[in-house]
């Protein structure tokens, strides 16, 4: 709120150059907010993703999980106004390979009622072809 109401007196003053700062300086806090919740989101997808291929299984408060989770990370990614998306396909994969880890771990302590470690969980499953069918889901 704040630097709104900066950007206002700016450009009340005729301060224009200064006023695309703090517009700049919005855009990035925006986007690293985005980028926040798709990478939080991530981790449910991925999480029950991991949980059905290394129990060969699913449910259905699992199928449920992962087509909310899709949902949340289309959401935050559409821009509305302007069209297209917040991170492009690239950056939405780098995302999901940063929160793989977090998810891994996550599944490790529900999966098989959290008997094995993460490392174990990760040897029982694919990382690329989870990362792929995450990706697939996103972008429909």
């Amino acid at each position: 709120m704040e630097e709104l109401l900066t950007l206002k007196e700016l450009l009340y003053q005729g301060k224009i150059s200064e006023a695309l700062l703090i517009v700049e300086e919005l855009e990035e806090m925006s986007k690293s907010d985005k980028l926040n919740k798709i990478f939080s989101f991530g981790i449910i997808l991925l999480l029950h993703l991991i949980k059905q291929s290394a129990e060969n299984r699913t449910t259905k408060s699992w199928d449920t999980s992962i087509l909310n989770s899709v949902k949340q990370i289309q959401r935050t990614n559409k821009r509305h106004k302007a069209k297209g998306n917040y991170l492009t396909e690239e950056e939405l994969l780098e995302t999901l390979q940063d929160a793989y880890d977090s998810a891994l771990r996550d599944a490790a302590l529900e999966a098989f009622e959290g008997r094995y470690e993460a490392e174990a969980i990760g040897e029982m499953v694919n990382r690329e072809e989870i990362i792929k069918k995450a990706m697939d889901l996103i972008l429909g």
